[in-house]
């Protein structure tokens, strides 16, 4: 008799197209090589607030160029990293939903049964767009989770939900109580990160990040430990993690 095995799974909600490779994409990497199968929802590509350098190339750039070079950066760094990806073109600037979005993203939630998720912190004031996805993330987590939401089909469990590092932290009142070490994969990380040719501003910005967090997490594990911790992301829990002992 075969054992049967469920297939672990995580779902990233990321409110732009670029967004998930920052802020999770080592994460996404990890996961990928330990075998879980993580997918990626993009709400929208970022076409309007976050594709500057591509709006710059003259007057003819129309929206939809825009959105095509996106959604093929994104694609490109999803493959790096070993995830599937959708995209709800939803729009930015500003990213707005209506409830046939949310039984939508519900309806991802109900078809990956992700056993954790990741988005953006709950607070952002320089982009409203961040939060916005973090709420949606929540609700369509919550509706998922109904018995009375499209009856007969599994419900979802209660999966943790992790908020990935934003751009200023301090101002979005988000502080790290999981730092991941994603030294192992973060050569996979920066092939992604160089995916996003129409943010290229970032790329050292992001390195920066994930060099910091790995010297903090270096002295987390404690000097005695012979773990060579170089690159780190950091995530906020937004539940109580539930454990049987404290080590």
């Amino acid at each position: 008799m075969t054992e049967h095995t469920t297939k672990k799974t995580a779902l990233v909600v990321s409110a732009h197209s670029a967004d998930f490779v920052w802020r999770a994409g080592g994460a996404i990497a990890l996961h990928s090589t330990l075998g879980y199968d993580v997918h990626v929802v993009c709400l929208s590509f970022g076409e309007r607030g976050e594709s500057a350098k591509l709006w710059r190339k003259g007057s003819s750039m129309t929206e939809e160029q825009v959105k095509a070079s996106r959604r093929e950066e994104a694609h490109a760094a999803a493959d790096i990293l070993g995830a599937s990806i959708e995209f709800f073109d939803l729009g930015d600037y500003p990213l707005r939903a209506d409830k046939q979005t949310l039984f939508r993203l519900a309806d991802v939630y109900r078809r990956v049964q992700p056993h954790f998720v990741l988005t953006h912190s709950l607070q952002d004031p320089y982009n409203y767009d961040h939060p916005m996805a973090t709420n949606l993330a929540q609700e369509a987590r919550i509706i998922a989770q109904a018995e009375g939401y499209r009856p007969g089909e599994p419900i979802i469990g209660a999966p943790p939900v992790y908020c990935f590092e934003p751009h200023q932290p301090e101002q979005c009142n988000w502080k790290p109580d999981v730092l991941l070490d994603i030294t192992d994969v973060w050569d996979k990380k920066y092939q992604a990160i160089q995916c996003m040719a129409g943010q290229e501003h970032l790329w050292e910005y992001y390195t920066r990040v994930a060099q910091q967090r790995g010297v903090q997490a270096k002295r987390n594990v404690g000097i005695t430990s012979t773990r060579n911790i170089v690159f780190a992301e950091g995530y906020q829990s937004i539940f109580p993690r539930v454990t049987g002992d404290l080590a």
